[in-house]
């Protein structure tokens, strides 16, 4: 079983030192984040990681507990930030907290990683993730409810080419078994 909150920090640590190679017009190109630079996107990673549990359901009513709309406050909130006190937030929060540690940390490590990649490939800076980083969080994907991946796979099964990890759906498991005797 992996160390998910250590994949977690080294995620975004690795997250905060590529961020310090920046230029500031880098910071204000289009993420992959529909509607998000990447400041946004930034502003966004650890924007739960600074709120008391109180403040997070305070977040969540006033948002009519609504993701996206608690993900936008987050966003508009962290616009008044400067890039380096995005990052040094970033460095504050790599141990996640809150929220962000939900199912054994698995939460903070597939936000980053994906907001990693949303960042790096809309600015055309290719990456290889590392391994364990990467199979947590693709075994973590198919459930987590906020992505689109259990809609996205229901019925398929999917099979990384790079890593050692293969989904396969219930409703295609099933599909798959034989009932009753076994053929002779």
């Amino acid at each position: 079983m992996a160390d998910l909150s250590g994949l977690a920090t080294e995620e975004r640590r690795d997250l905060a030192d590529y961020l310090d190679t920046l230029t500031a017009d880098e910071w204000e190109q289009p993420s992959l984040c529909p509607g998000w630079s990447v400041r946004d996107v930034v502003g966004h990673i650890a924007s739960y990681d600074v709120l008391s549990w109180p403040a997070l359901l305070a977040l969540f009513a006033r948002s009519g507990f609504s993701l996206s709309r608690c993900n936008q406050v987050g966003v508009d909130e962290a616009r008044r930030l400067r890039t380096d006190e995005l990052v040094a937030r970033l460095r504050a929060h790599a141990e996640p907290r809150g929220i962000t540690t939900a199912f054994g940390c698995a939460v903070a490590l597939t936000d980053g990683l994906i907001h990693h990649q949303d960042i790096r490939r809309a600015l055309g800076h290719p990456r290889t993730v590392p391994q364990e980083r990467l199979v947590a969080a693709l075994e973590f994907a198919p459930r987590a409810r906020a992505l689109p991946a259990p809609a996205n796979l229901r019925g398929l099964r999917a099979v990384a080419t790079d890593v050692n990890w293969v989904h396969l759906s219930w409703v295609k498991c099933l599909s798959a078994l034989q009932w009753g005797p076994a053929a002779r």
